[in-house]
């Protein structure tokens, strides 16, 4: 039995492409459907539904499962590793999303000269501006996945790995 891929010559890979290229894909037209507007750059950022990364990594185990064996170790460990990814998004790359929402506040708060620091007579933020140059960027606060979204993006990868 052939199991040359169709992108990489490697089949458990191109069903991971594709199930991450889908997941995009699907956030794509998912804002597009809510916001009536196309943002293009969703085909390219983290977060929102469904997870690409966790339908990556379940395509990948369930191919490997399907060409090696489900008793097979490489099975096991890329179990192992879709857990860890899936457990990630949920939890410590969501965390850093959050905690980007709190630090991108507290910048503008900085930076409002009706802020407590303000009343205070204190002025953080010139001593902060140093380089008057430098162009103030947020951080991005849509790095992680609700649970929903994981399962989403597992039950993606999954499906188009069967396929």
């Amino acid at each position: 039995m052939d199991h040359a891929g169709f992108l990489t010559g490697n089949l458990t890979l191109d069903l991971a492409i594709s199930a991450w290229f889908i997941a995009q894909l699907l956030k794509t037209l998912i804002n597009l459907a809510v916001t009536h507007s196309l943002d293009l750059k969703k085909m390219v950022k983290s977060g929102d539904m469904p997870s690409s990364h966790s339908a990556f990594v379940c395509a990948a185990t369930m191919s490997i499962g399907q060409v090696c064996g489900w008793h097979d170790p490489l099975f096991s460990l890329s179990a192992a590793i879709s857990l860890v990814v899936m457990y990630d998004a949920c939890n410590v790359r969501r965390a850093a999303g959050e905690q980007a929402k709190v630090l991108n506040r507290m910048v503008l708060d900085l930076s409002n000269p009706n802020s407590l620091f303000a009343l205070l007579g204190s002025h953080p933020e010139k001593e902060l501006d140093e380089d008057e140059d430098r162009e103030q960027k947020e951080l991005n606060e849509f790095l992680g996945h609700t649970p929903l979204e994981v399962l989403g993006g597992a039950l993606l990868g999954i499906l188009i790995a069967m396929i």
